[in-house]
């Protein structure tokens, strides 16, 4: 039950959102319908499809819900039924239209009325089917305030009056980058998360790789879509071998590449070709610049065999399209390995000084990694301590101080 309930639940809110215009509500409604399960089940023995059997179950609720509503007959006329209709009716074709309940679900929960953290709070909760306290975990959040992002955020979508449904042209390649990014950002903090005791969160890539791929399918035209689906391939298939048995990192340079998952990667592959075929009338986008960087990593079968000047090249044009500091940090990386150390550190000095490097760990953790490789290795253990203050992971803060003792 509790299966079927997680893998099933953005499908069932999504059917009774559908209906009844409010996210709120919709929740409630997918709610009775796993009591209602709960109830006849034992009984009557599991249906051949529980996931239909839930979703129909919250869409009649739904319908009975309007149908008790005073204004009942201009609900009825806002949705386009008839007293004697118990499921929603296809609505009109259009060629920009995509019609799935889900993905209108995904827009709605990523609207840019919401700030980014209520984003990703919705996000999780709707469409990952976690709840209040498993997102509080995953982030290292009191539970009262992440329920405090959720419940303010269904109230900004209904008091804005947000439709729920796909946005058309500008308004959808608006919406879209939003909805990208919590998809990205939710994976990258189960890849390496920012706090806790453990490196990765396995369960936070796995619901952000299964919207991507979500979104591959349903947005098959939209080229970034592909590119962020074959970076999170790529990067979810290094996931074996970025920590050891006790649940140490592993870098890069040190991992053991036969523990990549090579479905993982042939799937990242076919994701990027997609990817760079429908960008290939113009510039590609940022997720498919980083997915290019990625397979330049997953198609090295050793460390010493991968082509850091194609990656510190893909760098570039990233840096020059999204004009992000933590880019250029990443750029510096590729370019010590290209290049050598001294151009790279230069980079890392050029953007030292950024506000949004400030407390960001991995500034001095990669200037530090650059000036043992130049000998200066005083200076490099200085920087590997600094970084590790201001880590919130402890398995990252133990890695950092350990290569701060390594220098001597």
């Amino acid at each position: 039950m509790e299966t079927v309930f997680r893998l099933e639940y953005p499908r069932v809110v999504a059917a009774a959102a559908r209906v009844v215009r409010d996210v709120g509500i919709a929740e409630e409604l997918a709610q009775d319908a796993l009591v209602a399960a709960l109830e006849r089940w034992p009984r009557d023995g599991v249906p051949d499809n529980p996931g239909a059997w839930l979703t129909a179950t919250a869409r009649h609720r739904a319908v009975d819900l309007v149908r008790r509503r005073e204004n009942y007959a201009r609900k009825l006329r806002e949705i386009g039924r008839d007293q004697s209709v118990t499921a929603p009716p296809a609505e009109p074709s259009d060629p920009e239209d995509i019609d799935d309940d889900l993905l209108r679900l995904v827009f709605t929960a990523c609207h840019p009325v919401l700030p980014p953290e209520a984003r990703t709070a919705l996000t999780l909760r709707l469409l990952g089917g976690l709840t209040t306290s498993e997102i509080a975990r995953a982030f290292l959040t009191p539970e009262p305030t992440v329920a405090q992002r959720i419940v303010r955020a269904k109230r900004t979508l209904a008091a804005k009056n947000v439709a729920f449904e796909v946005p058309y042209g500008p308004d959808r390649e608006a919406r879209l980058g939003s909805v990208l990014d919590v998809i990205y950002l939710i994976f990258n903090e189960g890849y390496a998360a920012t706090a806790g005791a453990d490196l990765l969160r396995p369960a936070l890539c796995e619901d952000a790789l299964r919207l991507a791929r979500l979104l591959a399918g349903l947005m098959p035209k939209e080229p970034e879509v592909h590119g962020l689906a074959a970076l999170l391939e790529f990067q979810a298939s290094r996931t074996a071998a970025r920590t050891g048995p006790d649940g140490t990192p592993v870098l890069l340079e040190d991992q053991n590449r036969r523990r990549w998952d090579r479905l993982l990667i042939t799937r990242g592959v076919t994701a990027l070709s997609r990817a760079e075929a429908g960008a290939a009338s113009g510039a590609p986008g940022p997720y498919v610049l980083q997915a290019a960087i990625a397979a330049c990593h997953a198609r090295a079968y050793t460390y010493e065999e991968t082509d850091w000047p194609a990656i510190a090249t893909l760098y570039a044009l990233l840096a020059a399209r999204t004009r992000s500091p933590v880019v250029e940090l990443n750029r510096a990386v590729a370019v010590s390995m290209a290049e050598g150390p001294a151009p790279a550190l230069a980079i890392v000095d050029a953007v030292a000084a950024e506000p949004a490097l400030r407390d960001y760990h991995l500034l001095p953790g990669v200037r530090a990694d650059l000036l043992l490789r130049l000998g200066r290795t005083a200076e490099a253990r200085e920087e590997f301590a600094r970084a590790a203050t201001l880590t919130r992971n402890e398995r990252e803060r133990e890695l950092l101080l350990r290569r701060a003792r390594e220098c001597g």
